[in-house]
C-alpha cells in the first residue's frame, strides 16, 4: 500500500486522501491503471487532479476507454472538469481512436474562450435577470448562476474565470451584501405592505416572514449541477431510451424512497430537498415512492408520518406510489432472470452463504453448490417458494451475478426471501417478497426514474443496480451518490432509537431530544429552519458530521424573524411595590416584535404585585452586574419608570419568599442600564397565565460522537446525559401569550392544525430566557382558547433553543 500512496500523492492528492483511495478496493487498482496508462510518474496538480476524478467515475461506471481520456489529459487535450465529462460520455457511446477529430470536436479539444467573451458572456445572462436581480439581490444569485452556466458559448471555458467574472458583475451591480440581504430584511420588505398581526399569526409555514437559501444555490455547484440530461444514459437496447423519451417527453423524474419503518431525520430532510429540489430546479417531478417490500417492519404509521413530514418541509409529492404496486410485475421479471439461467433457488443458511464470501477467516470465496442447479428446477422451486411450501429460512432466490468481483454486491445478492408476515397493503396474499437490491431499480425503471439520486452507503450498489436493469433488459435509470448528512450529539439508526425508547431514555420516536423530523416538528423547529440548514451544506459527493450548533444558529435566526415576544419568569420571584396602593391598576401597552409593527400590539395589567425570574436577583450586588440586587435599581420593560429593592422578606427555611421594591415616580430619575421582564399579580385579567410544566431540552448524549468507543468507552447507552430532558414546574407568563393563541386560532390555517392538534406553531420568544412552542401534551381545546387564560387549557412548553446570550447572565 505505501508504493500506492506514494503513487497517489504524486497526483497532488494529500497523504489522508491518498492513503483512502489507497484502501479503496474499486479506486486504487483503477486509479493504479490509469497513471500507468499515461507513462508518466510525475503530475502537474490540475492534471493530476483530473485524473483522480476520471478515476472515480471509471470505478463507479467502467468507462470504456478510460486510458485514452488519461492520455489525452496528460497531453493537455483534456484540460477541465467540462471536458473531463463530455469526454466520459462520448466514450461511453463511441471509440476515440476510431476518429479522433471527431472526439477533439465532442470535447472542445483546442477551444479557448477569451476572458472578454467570457465577460460579454456574463453581462447578457445578467442583463436578461436584471429586474428580479435588483429586486432578490443575492437571494436570486443560485439560480442567475445557473442560467450563465449552461450557455452553450460558455461550455468550454474556465469554471473559475466564469465565477469569478460573474461575481465581478453582480458585485457592480448590487453592491457589497448589506442589511438587505438578511433575514430580517427580507421580513422586513414583506412587512411593508403585510396585514396587522392577526395576519402574521396564521401562517404555518411562516414565508411570508423568514426564507432560506434556495434550492438552485443548493444544486448550482459541484458534480450534482453536471449530471446527465434525460435521455443521454445509455441503454441495453436503444429502443428503451426512445420508449423512455416517448413516455417523459424528455422530462426529468426523481423520487424520494423511503422505506416505512420508522420517521425520517434530519439525514431525510437533505435527500427531500436534493430529489424535490433537483426536480423542481429543472423543471420536472419527483415521485414518493413507500419501499414496502419487509412486511415485519412496516407500518401503517409511518406511512401516514413520511407522508405528513414531506408537506410540512414544504414539498408536494406529483405522485405517491409503493413497491407493493409492482410485486407481479417484481415476481414475473424474477421468473423471466430465472429463465434466462441469471437467478437460482438456494437453500443455503445463513453461515454457509457467509462462508461462500470466504475472507480472511474463512479462506477463499467460493459458489453456492446451488448455483449451477439446472433452469427448470429453480423455476419449479421458486414456484414452490410462492405457495409456500417452505419455512420462512429455507429457501431463498438469489442472483447469478459475478462472484470473483471486488464489489461484494455482485456475489449473487438475494432477490427473494420467505416471510409469513401480513403485509401493511396485501395481507396474506404474498409470502415471498423480494429485497431492496432486486426491487430498487426495477421499480425506478418502471417509473421512468431519469436520475436515481441516493446517500453515499449505496455507491456500491450501482454495479448491480445496472445488472440487473440490463439482465431483465428494461430501461436503466442512472444512480448518482451524495454525501449523508448526520449531525453530532445525536444518533440516527432507527435500531438505537428503539433501544433509546425500549430501554426509557426517550418516552417515544418523537422525543424532542432526538432528531427525527417529528421529534424537531414537535420541538417546535421551523421547517423552513431545517431547509435552510441542510441548503447551506450544498451537495457533495463526502459524508458529513455537521456540528449541531450550525443547525441551532439557523433555528435562532428563523425564529427570531418569525416568533413574537413576550414577558415570562420560569422561576418567579414575587415583588411587592410598597409604595403603590393595593389596587393599583394601569395598563401597559406593548409590542409583540419590537421596530417591527406588522406583529401588532396587545395590553397588560401593571399591578402592585408582580412577578420577575428569579436569575433576575441577586443578594450580593457586583460590578459586571446590572439586575436587581438589594438597595439597587433596575428597569421594568415597557414600563418608564424603575423600580429600587429595598427588602428581602424569607420563609421560615431562609429562602427568598418575596421582595419589597419601591417604584420609582421621579421621571427625572437616571435610565437604568438594564430592564428587566415582569408578569403582573392580576387575577381580574388572568393574569398571570400558569404553565403547567417548561420541558428544558439539552443535547441527549455528552459527546459529539457516542459510538466512538474512544471517548465513550462504556458504550453509546453510557452516554445518555441524564440532565437532557429538566422540567420546570410554576412558570407564568403574561397575558400576551393568550392574544397570540387567540389570533393564531381566528384563522383559517391556525383552526386547521388545531383541530389536528399540531400546536407546535403557536412559538414565543420568552424574552432574555429562549424560543418556546406548545408541546402536544398541551390540553387546548376551542372553549379554552375562547375563555382565554380563565379556560381549563393545560399548557406545556419546550424550549426549542437558547438565546444568545451574554455568558455572565448567570
Amino acid at each position: 500500500m505505501a508504493e500506492l500512496i506514494s503513487k497517489f500523492e504524486a497526483l497532488g492528492l494529500s497523504a489522508d486522501k491518498a492513503k483512502e483511495a489507497a484502501g479503496n478496493k474499486k479506486l486504487a487498482p483503477t486509479l493504479d491503471s490509469l497513471i500507468a496508462s499515461t507513462g508518466q510518474a510525475e503530475f502537474t496538480k490540475p492534471t493530476g487532479m483530473l485524473i483522480y476524478s476520471l478515476a472515480t467515475t471509471a470505478a463507479k461506471d467502467k468507462t470504456p476507454h478510460a486510458d485514452y481520456i488519461a492520455r489525452a489529459i496528460v497531453a493537455g487535450r483534456i484540460a477541465s472538469t467540462e471536458q473531463l465529462s463530455a469526454a466520459t460520455k462520448f466514450c461511453a457511446k463511441n471509440d476515440p481512436s476510431a476518429d479522433e477529430a471527431v472526439f477533439n470536436e465532442a470535447c472542445g479539444v483546442g477551444i479557448v474562450v477569451s476572458d472578454e467573451a467570457i465577460a460579454a458572456s456574463v453581462k447578457g445572462a445578467i442583463d436578461s435577470f436584471k429586474e428580479n436581480l435588483v429586486k432578490e439581490r443575492y437571494r436570486a444569485l443560485g439560480k442567475v448562476l445557473g442560467a450563465v452556466k449552461k450557455l452553450p458559448e460558455l461550455r468550454w471555458a474556465d469554471s473559475g474565470k466564469v465565477k469569478a467574472e460573474f461575481d465581478a458583475q453582480t458585485l457592480a451591480l448590487l453592491g457589497p451584501k448589506d442589511e438587505r440581504d438578511t433575514p430580517a430584511a427580507a421580513k422586513a420588505a414583506a412587512a411593508a405592505t403585510a396585514a396587522p398581526k392577526v395576519a402574521a399569526a396564521s401562517s404555518t409555514t411562516e414565508t411570508s416572514k423568514w426564507k432560506p437559501a434556495s434550492l438552485e444555490n443548493m444544486l448550482a455547484s459541484g458534480d450534482i449541477s453536471r449530471l446527465h440530461k434525460p435521455g443521454e444514459n445509455p441503454q441495453i437496447k436503444p429502443e428503451l431510451t426512445k420508449a423512455h423519451l416517448a413516455a417523459t417527453k424528455g422530462s426529468v423524474i426523481t423520487r424520494f424512497p423511503p422505506e416505512p419503518n420508522g420517521y425520517l431525520h434530519i439525514g431525510h430532510a437533505k435527500a427531500i430537498n436534493v430529489n424535490f429540489g433537483y426536480a423542481k430546479t429543472h423543471g420536472g417531478i419527483c415521485n414518493l415512492r413507500y419501499d414496502d417490500t419487509n412486511p415485519e417492519a412496516e407500518e401503517q404509521e409511518y406511512v401516514d408520518s413520511i407522508l405528513e413530514t414531506i408537506r410540512w418541509l414544504g414539498f408536494e409529492p406529483h405522485g405517491v406510489f409503493y413497491s407493493s404496486d409492482y410485486f407481479h410485475q417484481l415476481f414475473d421479471l424474477a421468473v423471466k432472470l430465472t429463465e434466462k439461467g441469471l437467478a437460482y433457488v438456494c437453500h443455503c443458511n445463513g453461515a454457509e452463504i457467509k462462508a461462500q464470501r470466504g475472507g480472511d477467516e474463512r479462506g477463499p470465496r467460493y459458489a453456492c453448490k446451488h448455483r449451477d442447479r439446472p433452469v427448470a428446477e429453480s423455476l419449479a422451486e421458486f414456484q414452490k417458494m410462492k405457495e409456500g411450501r417452505y419455512a420462512s429460512g429455507e429457501a431463498i432466490l438469489r442472483m447469478k451475478m459475478d462472484i470473483h468481483s471486488d464489489n461484494n454486491m455482485m456475489w449473487d445478492t438475494v432477490a427473494y426471501r420467505i416471510l409469513y408476515a401480513s403485509h401493511h397493503r396485501t395481507g396474506t396474499e404474498w409470502c415471498i417478497y423480494p429485497t431492496y437490491d432486486f426491487t430498487h431499480c426495477l421499480c425506478d425503471s418502471f417509473e421512468n426514474i431519469t436520475h436515481s439520486l441516493c446517500t453515499s452507503e449505496f455507491f456500491m450498489s450501482r454495479e448491480s443496480y445496472y445488472w440487473l436493469c440490463d439482465a431483465v433488459e428494461v430501461y436503466k435509470p442512472v444512480q448518482w451518490e451524495y454525501g449523508r448528512l448526520n449531525v453530532t450529539k445525536t444518533l440516527l439508526s432507527k435500531r438505537k432509537l428503539l433501544e433509546l425508547r425500549d430501554n426509557g431514555f426517550v418516552r417515544a420516536l418523537d422525543d424532542p431530544r432526538l432528531f427525527t423530523l417529528p421529534a424537531l416538528r414537535r420541538r417546535g423547529v421551523p421547517a423552513l429552519a431545517i431547509n435552510a440548514f441542510v441548503r447551506e451544506l450544498g451537495v457533495s459527493t463526502s459524508d458529513a458530521v455537521i456540528d449541531v450548533v450550525r443547525l441551532d444558529n439557523h433555528i435562532r435566526d428563523c425564529l427570531g424573524e418569525i416568533a413574537p415576544r413576550i414577558m415570562a419568569a420560569t422561576h418567579p420571584l414575587r415583588v411587592v411595590l410598597e409604595n403603590l396602593l393595593e389596587d393599583h391598576f394601569e395598563e401597559v401597552k406593548l409590542s409583540f416584535k419590537p421596530n417591527d409593527e406588522s406583529f401588532g400590539t396587545y395590553t397588560v395589567p401593571f399591578t402592585r404585585v408582580l412577578y420577575i425570574d428569579s436569575s433576575d436577583f441577586r443578594e450580593v450586588d457586583s460590578a459586571d452586574y446590572y439586575r436587581l440586587a438589594p438597595n439597587k435599581s433596575v428597569g421594568l420593560q415597557g414600563v418608564s419608570r424603575a423600580i429600587t429593592c429595598t427588602k428581602v422578606v424569607r420563609n421560615a427555611d431562609g429562602s427568598i419568599a418575596e421582595l419589597v421594591c419601591r417604584y420609582d415616580a421621579d421621571s427625572a430619575h437616571a435610565k437604568p442600564k438594564t430592564f428587566i421582564q415582569w408578569v403582573a399579580d392580576c387575577p381580574k385579567l388572568g393574569s398571570p397565565v400558569r404553565l403547567d410544566e417548561i420541558r428544558v431540552y439539552n443535547p441527549l448524549f455528552k459527546h459529539d460522537n457516542p459510538k466512538d468507543s474512544s471517548e465513550v468507552p462504556g458504550g453509546w447507552l453510557s452516554d445518555v446525559d441524564p440532565d437532557s430532558l429538566v422540567v420546570v414546574k410554576g412558570a407564568v407568563a403574561e397575558v400576551g401569550l393568550w392574544d397570540w393563541i387567540k389570533s393564531y386560532a381566528a384563522t383559517e390555517a391556525g383552526r386547521k392544525e388545531l383541530d389536528k392538534h399540531n400546536v407546535e406553531n403557536i412559538r414565543f420568544q420568552f424574552k432574555r430566557i429562549g424560543y418556546f412552542a406548545l408541546d402536544k401534551d398541551t390540553v387546548l381545546t376551542a372553549a379554552d382558547i375562547e375563555n382565554a387564560q380563565f379556560g381549563s387549557a393545560k399548557l406545556i412548553m419546550n424550549r426549542i433553543v437558547t438565546l444568545k446570550e451574554d455568558p455572565k447572565k448567570d
